[in-house]
């Protein structure tokens, strides 16, 4: 790569960078030539913050972590000194280059059979995409004798943070960031750099008001505050969170499988946008809908080739297959064979917590002779189940209605 700055050498390696030009030889428009080398390389927005540590997002983590609304969530919740210093993963950083991809696609038509729900953002990769040209950005800054890292999906750094910090967009009220005319589909990551980059905005101003459709819309109401997510009741960490799944969000889950789109399904910047410009349609690949029978048929390597992509605990199948459980449960009619047959396979799978799934799925169906494979079970997540109130028997005429959204 050709580099920004005529003076500068390239380092042998990641260890050995320096910052090799001083400041002073920097020119004035290096920090807009490095922001469109981004935009050419595929970001839809670029800026800068200072590498200083986000002491609001370590405040704000220690506060959730000590009232326990992180759920059990490790992420960026595992090593807050970490995550929220880039100086405790780049030594000598300055600044941080974020980078937000949109990542909207047109909806995929519903398939015709009981499927499960993947949120958008999972539908394709979009994060190699978004490396690939934060790469582009690093590579150049590198090539110009600054030390310079990548965080894209990494439990190292708060990207929210750092993007708002750069001034790419504000934080809502679901504590997802909306960019300006863009609104909150996209994925961010960052460059940290030791280069002495100057910080190219003020934090964005809020620009919610008084709405609180993604407070009202969230379908268990996780959202206890403005910006404040209760992960104890978020339908996308309650999918990824293993062990039994919580009894009593079940119903509430509906056919999602992987992540919840509700709160920003009914957020009207996203709404503006997708009206100033409709969505590209979504390649063949997109995986928005999963053919539940199919899922649970499948064997653990086909699960993990393909939905790897997924955050899955331990790389464990059988939290795929729970969640998969539930939401045909959700998505079937009591009188649908194809769902009975596979849940009656599960009520006699050796693995304990799966059956006590499939027992609610039975229960769910109004299947009491499905439930009855199970009556003398012992195991205690089967009998746990077999001892709680039955859920509310899914109502055959809407079965067919299997996406869960609140889009207005």
């Amino acid at each position: 790569m050709v580099s920004f700055l005529a003076s500068a050498t390239s380092a042998p390696g990641d260890d050995d960078y320096r910052g090799l030009v001083p400041v002073a030889l920097v020119p004035d428009d290096y920090l807009q030539r490095l922001i469109d080398l981004g935009r050419r390389a595929g970001l839809d927005a670029v800026g800068i913050a200072p590498a200083a540590p986000f002491a609001r997002a370590r405040a704000a983590i220690e506060e959730r972590t000590r009232t326990g609304m992180h759920g059990g969530m490790a992420f960026t919740f595992k090593n807050p000194a970490r995550s929220t210093d880039p100086g405790a993963s780049v030594r000598d950083a300055c600044a941080v280059v974020v980078g937000a991809r949109n990542y909207l696609l047109a909806e995929p038509d519903e398939p015709a059979v009981p499927s499960g729900r993947v949120a958008r953002y999972a539908w394709v990769d979009h994060y190699a995409p978004l490396r690939a040209a934060l790469w582009t950005v690093a590579g150049q800054l590198r090539a110009d004798g600054w030390r310079a890292v990548v965080f894209a999906d990494d439990n190292s750094l708060v990207d929210r943070e750092a993007a708002w910090l750069a001034g790419i967009g504000w934080f809502g009220k679901n504590a997802n960031l909306l960019v300006p005319g863009g609104g909150s589909w996209f994925v961010l990551g960052a460059v940290v750099t030791d280069a002495p980059l100057q910080s190219t905005d003020a934090p964005q101003a809020d620009g919610c008001g008084t709405c609180r459709r993604c407070i009202d819309g969230c379908p268990t109401g996780a959202i206890v505050a403005p910006g404040v997510v209760d992960a104890n009741r978020c339908l996308a960490w309650l999918l990824q969170k293993p062990g039994v799944f919580a009894r009593h969000q079940r119903v509430a889950l509906g056919a999602r499988i992987y992540g919840c789109d509700d709160c920003q399904e009914v957020c009207p910047p996203n709404h503006r946008s997708e009206r100033q410009a409709s969505p590209p349609p979504a390649p063949p690949e997109a995986t928005a809908w999963v053919d539940l029978v199919d899922l649970l048929d499948a064997d653990d390597a086909t699960i993990l080739a393909r939905h790897g992509r997924w955050y899955v605990a331990d790389r464990d199948p059988r939290w795929v297959r729970r969640n998969a459980l539930i939401a045909l449960a959700n998505t079937s009619s009591p009188d649908d064979e194809r769902a009975a047959a596979v849940i009656g396979r599960y009520l006699l799978t050796a693995d304990g917590m799966l059956r006590a799934h499939a027992l609610w799925a039975a229960r769910r169906l109004g299947r009491a002779d499905l439930a009855a494979l199970v009556a003398c079970d012992q195991d205690p997540d089967v009998a746990d189940e077999r001892d709680a109130p039955s859920p509310p028997v899914v109502d055959a005429a809407h079965a067919s209605t299997r996406r869960t959204s609140c889009r207005r």
